[in-house]
């Protein structure tokens, strides 16, 4: 972390040159508050130095932020946050999100209620065929 050392110096000394209501003043107090939270990724390799993963994961709902005031209801809503979590979780476990749905709506029916963490993505990624039989959209 010597790199990490020589920025936190800089914006230390740097702290002391601008007025302290600048802009740069404001951005170098956050970031040295900020301290033991920016460098963590340094002392636990399970951090990711960016957070673009968990961004990225939340832009459809960034986006699709108007049309959700249409969901019909809160219970509408609801629904539509568990879909959305649903297709997420497929995402990042690798899993087709159209072929997992298919698969759920094609057995769920037939199904326990009392087993239906068997139908969660990571429990039927196997069963699952390697293209889905629905068509695809042009988009």
């Amino acid at each position: 972390m010597p790199l990490l050392a020589l920025i936190k110096a800089w914006m230390t000394e740097k702290l002391s040159t601008p007025s302290k209501k600048s802009d740069l003043a404001k951005a170098i107090n956050y970031s040295l508050n900020q301290w033991d939270a920016l460098v963590l990724y340094c002392e636990d390799g399970r951090i990711e130095i960016s957070n673009a993963l968990a961004e990225n994961a939340l832009r459809c709902v960034s986006l699709g932020r108007k049309n959700f005031l249409f969901a019909g209801s809160d219970s509408g809503g609801e629904r539509a946050a568990a879909m959305y979590s649903l297709i997420g979780t497929c995402k990042l476990n690798d899993i087709n999100p159209r072929a997992y749905l298919e698969y759920v709506l094609t057995h769920i029916a037939d199904h326990p209620i009392n087993r239906i963490d068997e139908l969660l993505p990571w429990n039927v990624v196997a069963k699952l065929p390697r293209h889905s039989s629905l068509p695809t959209s042009a988009a």
